[in-house]
């Protein structure tokens, strides 16, 4: 019988990084198409960085532009400072990307100051459980899996909050961090789901433990795939239903709806879980990240690949079980 072949740590690390990106950037051009999108323009045939709805083949969104800034900020300030990574978010929005999202556009154009622009803006609107927190986790659950399980949802959290107040969308950022760390590990994400969901806060380990739940479908939605129940949800069924990382990203663009932050969370989760190696090339050659607001900076593979080698080698150090 052939021996499974390794899957270093790094591999696993770049593979979340990259996986993402390339999920947003193949998501990219079916957003908001019905679902059987993916199925319908590309057959039985491989997926290609086909481009459209106004994305140039293989050019990554405002997920992982906004994934490169906060990893850029946790590896100069050595961790989280909150006012920078706004700083950054803000420097960005103001470079007119070509998406973004209405509520993360609102808080960072405010003019509120940065411990407070989500808290005001959940409270004059109630709306804030968008996906747009976990569309940008992959650099940050990079950076913190080497703290333990405890660092890693607690700093998801305070990510999560600069722009979204609602704690629904912290909890679910907790639990992606959470599972990426156990990927990273080498150990099965999906097997973890019960221990993240049990130091999710207890006011919505409920919801989160129904869309987490082996047998839930994204049929059983109860919300558009914007928002945070539904998309970590599907990411985690595409993973779930499928075998590799091509077939993960596939089943995900499928359902439809916001297929760009859906396959980037599903990339981060496969990506971690399959390692670089599974990434197709035909995909990756084409990855490009623009970052507005940055002159003309446009990062691709060997940036990417650079940017998650040094979030997971200058990760702090945790307990091991906490």
């Amino acid at each position: 019988m052939e021996q499974p072949i390794a899957i270093s740590r790094l591999d696993r690390a770049v593979g979340a990084v990259v996986g993402s990106a390339v999920g947003d950037a193949l998501g990219a051009p079916f957003e908001f198409g019905e679902p059987g999108v993916y199925r319908a323009h590309f057959g039985d045939g491989p997926g290609e960085m086909c481009g459209g709805g106004g994305w140039d083949p293989g050019e990554a969104t405002d997920d992982t532009q906004m994934a490169v800034l906060v990893g850029e900020s946790l590896l100069g300030h050595g961790g989280i400072d909150g006012a920078d990574v706004f700083a950054r978010f803000q420097r960005w929005a103001a470079g007119h990307p070509k998406d973004i999202g209405l509520q993360t556009e609102q808080v960072l154009t405010g003019g509120d100051p940065w411990d407070t622009a989500a808290a005001l803006h959940f409270r004059m609107t109630g709306r804030a459980a968008g996906n747009g927190c976990l569309m940008r986790a992959s650099t940050s659950a990079v950076f913190f899996a080497g703290a333990g399980r405890a660092a890693t949802m607690a700093a998801a959290r305070e990510l999560a909050a600069l722009t979204h107040g609602d704690r629904a969308a912290w909890e679910g950022t907790a639990v992606l961090h959470e599972l990426i760390r156990v990927a990273l590990e080498g150990a099965d994400p999906l097997a973890a789901v019960p221990d993240a969901l049990a130091r999710v806060h207890p006011d919505h380990r409920a919801r989160w433990a129904a869309v987490l739940a082996p047998d839930w479908h994204p049929d059983r939605a109860t919300e558009f795939n914007g928002a945070v129940w539904p998309c970590l949800g599907s990411a985690v069924w595409a993973l779930r239903t499928t075998s590799s990382f091509e077939a993960s990203l596939a089943a995900a663009i499928d359902l439809g709806g916001d297929t760009d932050t859906v396959a980037a969370v599903t990339g981060a989760l496969a990506g971690a879980a399959h390692g670089i190696g599974t990434v197709p090339a035909r995909w990756t050659r084409a990855l490009h990240v623009p970052l507005p607001g940055f002159g003309d900076r446009v990062l691709r593979l060997a940036e990417l690949t650079e940017l998650a080698v040094s979030l997971a080698v200058d990760s702090p150090s945790g307990p091991a079980d906490d």
